[in-house]
């Protein structure tokens, strides 16, 4: 365990292993345990790096503004050996590990982007159906009962909107539950204010590049996933079946097995 500063915060950090520096962002749903197997198995081979966010998990900080895309940097330089690093980010996480890529071209080696965000893209928009569940989510949201967002939270995002309610049960259930839960929880920690819109610049972005999605997210984060594909030079793509918007909690062999794969031909 690293505790790195940024600012007025100390990023609890988790390092695994040796080798080309495997940092992972995780979705703002969870926090670094959402990629405890990947972290176990890449950490064999590399040096797998994985921390909370402000307001997530075991991350303290003092209000303050800041900027979450300057937080990966000093994870960046204390973690990756002075190399460029591999990034592998889950929607909240891929944005500012796109962001990284863009900005920071110098500190990037390669991207893995799961159910990824991207500042600037175009607003969402939804089916009867689904608007009728952040209707639901809305209100839950506004009752101020913070475990029916939880519960609603887990059944958008962990289960998807396409799929029933407590399709993934037992432990990934468990840790979603308790990871976003401290994240519902957290005190204020300030705004980020380093946001940066870079939908029209995907085309910058200048290393070896895996998008992938589930089949059973929100349509429009796999239209975005679809989108970033296409537009990014080179870009792999890959939709799992039967997973939504945090695979790696309910598919984790199979996300290992992806990003493994990848890492192999680009960690150098």
């Amino acid at each position: 365990m690293q505790f790195i500063a940024s600012g007025r915060a100390r990023l609890t950090t988790e390092v695994v292993g040796r080798g080309t520096a495997v940092v992972f962002l995780h979705a703002n749903v969870c926090d670094r345990r959402m990629w405890r197997a990947q972290l176990d198995a890449i950490g064999a081979t590399q040096k797998a790096v994985a921390y909370d966010r402000r307001g997530f998990g075991e991350t303290r900080a003092e209000p303050e503004d800041f900027s979450a895309l300057a937080d990966l940097v000093a994870v960046l330089d204390a973690a990756a050996d002075g190399k460029p690093a591999i990034l592998v980010g889950c929607s909240l996480g891929g944005r500012i590990a796109l962001d990284a890529a863009i900005r920071y071209k110098s500190r990037v080696r390669a991207l893995v982007l799961i159910a990824t965000n991207v500042a600037g893209a175009p607003d969402p928009t939804y089916t009867p159906d689904i608007e009728k569940l952040m209707t639901q989510s809305k209100q839950a949201e506004a009752s101020g009962d913070l475990d029916r967002v939880n519960a609603m939270k887990a059944r958008l995002w962990l289960d998807g909107p396409l799929a029933a309610e407590g399709r993934v049960a037992g432990a990934a259930r468990d840790l979603f539950l308790e990871m976003n839960g401290i994240a519902l929880r957290s005190p204020p920690y300030g705004a980020d204010v380093d946001i940066r819109p870079f939908f029209d610049r995907l085309g910058d972005v200048a290393v070896p590049t895996l998008v992938v999605w589930g089949d059973l997210d929100f349509p429009y984060v796999q239209e975005r996933c679809r989108h970033v594909a296409a537009v990014v030079p080179g870009a792999e793509k890959r939709e799992m079946s039967g997973t939504a918007h945090v695979p790696s909690l309910d598919r984790p062999a199979e996300v290992t097995a992806l990003i493994s794969e990848f890492i192999a031909r680009h960690a150098g």
